[in-house]
C-alpha cells in the first residue's frame, strides 16, 4: 500500500483526426470499417463475469442500408436485471473502498486504449450503427468520451481535494462516499460519447451502474464495454443490460437499492421516469438522484449587425450535421428581414452543394437518420410543412427510405414564430426560419423565450458589443449552452460543460465538476483530540 499523496495527469482534449485522403489513419480505418462490414457480431447481456445469451434476439442495422445486418443482440427482462442488481450488491463494497487512485488508473487506461489501439473500431461501430460521417463519429466517439475519461477522474481529483476548515483541538474531514444502492444508466442513440459517460460517470465515483444502452446504439455501446474490461474494470461495476426500454426500467424503478438515474433521452421519457420514482418513493431505501438530459428546440437569432457568411454557415453546420440528431441541434431561426434574402439564398447555395449517403464514402456531409419510427416522425413534419398554409419549403423536403432512411436537408419559412415546427422538438435534418421585422426585434426575442418549453442551447450573432450583452441577458434563461457568433452545436468537455433547464433537463452539466458531485454522498467527520471531562459551561459559574 503505497503512502503517498498522488496526483492525476493533467486532463487535456483529444486532437481530432483529419482523416485526409492519402494519409494512413484514413487507411486504416477504411480496413477497419470493411472488416466489420463482413461480419455479424453476436452481443451479449453482460452481468458480473457471465455473458448471458439469453435467445430473445434483436438485429443492428445500418441505418443507410436497413437490409445489412451488423450484428444481433440479446436483450435482457425482469431476469437479468434481478442478476444484475444482486451483482452490483456484491462488488459494491470492494469497488466503493478502493482507493480512489485505482478507480482513476482505470479509466485513465481505457481513455489510452480508446485514443489509441481501440480508435478505429469505436470510430467504425459508430459509422455504421448510427449513420455517421467520419467527422462525426471522431469527434464523438473518440475524441469526446475520451475526455470524459480524462476529465472525469480530473474533476474526481478536485472534488477530492476539498476539506472543510478545522477550529483548534479538532481535525474536521470529508468523506466522499458513493450514493447507498445502484445507479441507472439510460443512454441515448445519437452520442457513443454519451453512451460511454452516462454508466462510467458515476462508476468513477464508486457506485455500481446497471446501464440500458439504446436499442440502435448497442452495437457501439458493446466496443465500450471491451475497452472497460480491457482497462481492468472490475465485474459486476457496470452490467450491460441491451433491450426494450419498458423490460428492464420496470424491475429496476421497482428495487428498493435504486439511488440514482443518468439519463439522456426524450423529455416525455424522463418525465416518465420521475413520475415513477416519485410514486415509488416509500420503497426506495433512499431519495434517488435524478440527473437527466433530455430534448431541445434550439434556436439561432441574427441581429440585423450580423456577418451573414458566419450566420449561413453556422445554420448549415448547426442544423444539418449528423441529421439534426443532436439535442443541441440548430431547429430553429430568427431573421431580421434586412438580412432575410441575403441570408436564405446563402442558405440555398450552401445546401446545393450537401452531398448525402453513406457514411463509408467520405465525401457526404450528412447521411441517414436513425431509424423508421425517426424517419416517419421527421418526414410528417416536413409533409404538414407542404401542405399547410403558414410554412414553405425553401430549401429540400424530399424523403427516400427504401434503401435507407434518407432525408434531404431542409429549409423551411414559418409565418410565426408559434408554429408547429417553431416549437415541437423534430430531432431530424429541418432547420425553421422565421422573418422578423428589424424594428420588432425585442418582441421577436420574446418570443424566442415563450414559444417553446425547452431552454438547451442557443446562439446570437451580431457585431455590436452593446446588443450583444443586452441580447444575452434578455435570453439569459432561455438557454443552458449559449453561444454568440457562434452555432449551437459542438460543446467541448472540460470547455463548454453542456445541458438545460426547463423541458431540456436538470442542468448538471456532463464534462464539469457539477455532474460527478451527484453521484456522491459526503460524510462530514469531526475528531476532537481533548475532549471536555465535565458538562457545566464557564457562563454557569456563581459571581
Amino acid at each position: 500500500m503505497s503512502s503517498s499523496i498522488v496526483s492525476t495527469p493533467a486532463p487535456f482534449n483529444e486532437a481530432i483526426g483529419a482523416f485526409a485522403p492519402g494519409s494512413a489513419e484514413r487507411a486504416s480505418l477504411k480496413t477497419r470499417l470493411a472488416a466489420l462490414m463482413d461480419q455479424q457480431l453476436e452481443i451479449p447481456v453482460v452481468v458480473g463475469e457471465r455473458e448471458i445469451h439469453t435467445g430473445r434476439v434483436a438485429e443492428s442495422r445500418t441505418p443507410h442500408d436497413h437490409g445489412h445486418v451488423l450484428g444481433r443482440y440479446h436483450e435482457a427482462g425482469e431476469k437479468e436485471v434481478a442478476l444484475a442488481i444482486a451483482a452490483s450488491a456484491s462488488v459494491k463494497s470492494h469497488w466503493s473502498a478502493m482507493n480512489w487512485e485505482d478507480r482513476a488508473a482505470i479509466f485513465l487506461k481505457a481513455a489510452d486504449l480508446l485514443a489509441g489501439p481501440y480508435r478505429d473500431e469505436i470510430n467504425a461501430a459508430t459509422m455504421l450503427c448510427q449513420s455517421k460521417t467520419v467527422f462525426q463519429a471522431e469527434i464523438d466517439a473518440a475524441c469526446e468520451l475520451v475526455d470524459f475519461w480524462r476529465f472525469n477522474v480530473h474533476f474526481m481529483e478536485q472534488l477530492y481535494a476539498v476539506q472543510p476548515e478545522s477550529a483548534d483541538g479538532m481535525w474536521n474531514t470529508m468523506d466522499y462516499r458513493p450514493l447507498e444502492g445502484f445507479v441507472f444508466a439510460v443512454s441515448p442513440f445519437n452520442f457513443t460519447s454519451i453512451a460511454g459517460n452516462l454508466p462510467t460517470a458515476p462508476a468513477i465515483m464508486g457506485n455500481t451502474v446497471l446501464w440500458k444502452p439504446s436499442s440502435t446504439q448497442t452495437y457501439s455501446a458493446w466496443v465500450i464495454m471491451k475497452v472497460l474490461h480491457e482497462a481492468g474494470l472490475p465485474a459486476g461495476v457496470i452490467s450491460f443490460l441491451p433491450g426494450e426500454g419498458a423490460a428492464i426500467g420496470g424491475p429496476v424503478l421497482a428495487s428498493p437499492d435504486l439511488a440514482g438515474i443518468h439519463f439522456t433521452g426524450s423529455t416525455p421519457t424522463f418525465r416518465h421516469l420521475w413520475r415513477t420514482v416519485g410514486e415509488n418513493i416509500e420503497r426506495y431505501h433512499s431519495y434517488p438522484r435524478l440527473v437527466g438530459e433530455t430534448g431541445g428546440k434550439d434556436f439561432v437569432f441574427a441581429h440585423p449587425s450580423a456577418h451573414i457568411q458566419s450566420l449561413v454557415t453556422a445554420l448549415v453546420r448547426g442544423a444539418f450535421e449528423y441529421q439534426g440528431q443532436k439535442c443541441s441541434a440548430a431547429s430553429r431561426a430568427f431573421i431580421p428581414a434586412s438580412l432575410w434574402d441575403e441570408v436564405i439564398s446563402g442558405m440555398q447555395e450552401q445546401m446545393s452543394r450537401i452531398k448525402m449517403g453513406s457514411p463509408l464514402e467520405f465525401s457526404n456531409f450528412v447521411c441517414a437518420v436513425i431509424d423508421q419510427k425517426a424517419y416517419d416522425k421527421i418526414s410528417g413534419y416536413i409533409a404538414h410543412a407542404k401542405n399547410s398554409d403558414d410554412h414553405r419549403i425553401l430549401a429540400g423536403g424530399e424523403c427516400d427510405d427504401s434503401q435507407g432512411y434518407f432525408i434531404s436537408p431542409t429549409l423551411v419559412e414559418a409565418d410565426s414564430p408559434q408554429s408547429r415546427l417553431m416549437c415541437e422538438e423534430i430531432f431530424g435534418p429541418v432547420l425553421t426560419v422565421y422573418r422578423y421585422p428589424d424594428q420588432r426585434m425585442d418582441e421577436t426575442l420574446a418570443e424566442v423565450e415563450k414559444a417553446s418549453p425547452y431552454a438547451l442551447t442557443g446562439a446570437i450573432f451580431c457585431r455590436d458589443r452593446a446588443e450583444i450583452k443586452r441580447m444575452s441577458m434578455l435570453l439569459r434563461s432561455a438557454a443552458g449552452n449559449f453561444y454568440i457568433n457562434d452555432k449551437p452545436t459542438g460543446a467541448v468537455v472540460g470547455q463548454q460543460p453542456f445541458g438545460g433547464g426547463r423541458a431540456s433537463g436538470t442542468n448538471d452539466k456532463a464534462g464539469s465538476i457539477y455532474n460527478l458531485v451527484r453521484w456522491m454522498s459526503p460524510r462530514v467527520i469531526k475528531e476532537t483530540f481533548a475532549p471536555p471531562q465535565d458538562f457545566p459551561y464557564p457562563h454557569m459559574g456563581e459571581d
